[in-house]
């Protein structure tokens, strides 16, 4: 009788430590998929970055070179109306162009995030959608550059699908782990895809919900782990 409890005492203990063997590995996977993925987001972070200075570089100084070529030749062409107003409309049309790239080269990737911080590149965003807005981030503030990042996109992908009356706000606070952010829209429900963000969110540890609100809104609850 002994010796069978023995044996079973040996069996759960070998059983016992098989599962915690399993549960170590476990852990291990969970922890390297987090971090490949992770990786994925900061990898595709520097391709958006290198698009955006192509697009600096050289889209948008061919077209600023080409706008000055175009008011130089309309200074030299005052004797033909005709010619003079063709020019004229070839500027604005290449100023138009430019300013579609330069809203282009800040969608893939903003530099007044790292230049101005991330209040400043809400405000910004806000202010060129033309929708009324509010901010709410404490000034001065720094946040790791994929969580702001993150943050920016949601942002933007609320300022596009809102549309008529609708108002959007946005509110970033930082707790002792995470970035805790929320936008709400108050008018006519918006058609904002969150979908590849929620992706985002996730391969950086946090995550996304999207809930409606009362008479016809939308409220974005983000969550995003500081790693620093």
């Amino acid at each position: 009788m002994e010796s069978t409890t023995r044996r079973l005492i040996a069996l759960e203990a070998r059983h016992v430590d098989a599962l915690r063997e399993t549960l170590d590995r476990l852990r291990l996977e969970v922890a390297e998929l987090r971090a490949s993925r992770r990786r994925l987001v900061l990898a595709a972070d520097a391709d958006r970055r290198r698009i955006e200075r192509d697009l600096h570089q050289g889209v948008q100084q061919r077209l600023v070179a080409l706008a000055v070529a175009l008011r130089t030749a309309g200074s030299l062409a005052d004797a033909d109306p005709a010619a003079k107003a063709l020019l004229e409309e070839m500027e604005r049309d290449v100023q138009q162009a430019l300013d579609a790239a330069a809203q282009l080269a800040q969608r893939i990737y903003p530099p007044l995030l790292e230049a101005g911080g991330l209040a400043s590149a809400l405000r910004a965003a806000a202010v060129s959608s033309g929708i009324p807005a509010s901010v709410e981030v404490e000034a001065g503030s720094t946040y790791p550059p994929e969580l702001a990042r993150t943050v920016y996109f949601c942002w933007l992908e609320a300022l596009d699908q809102a549309g008529g009356e609708t108002r959007v706000a946005i509110s970033v606070r930082e707790g002792e782990r995470a970035l805790a952010f929320e936008i709400v829209e108050d008018g006519t429900r918006s058609g904002a895809d969150f979908a590849a963000l929620c992706g985002r969110v996730e391969a950086l540890g946090g995550r996304l919900t999207i809930q409606p609100e009362p008479g016809h809104g939308t409220r974005v609850s983000g969550s995003l782990p500081l790693w620093r």
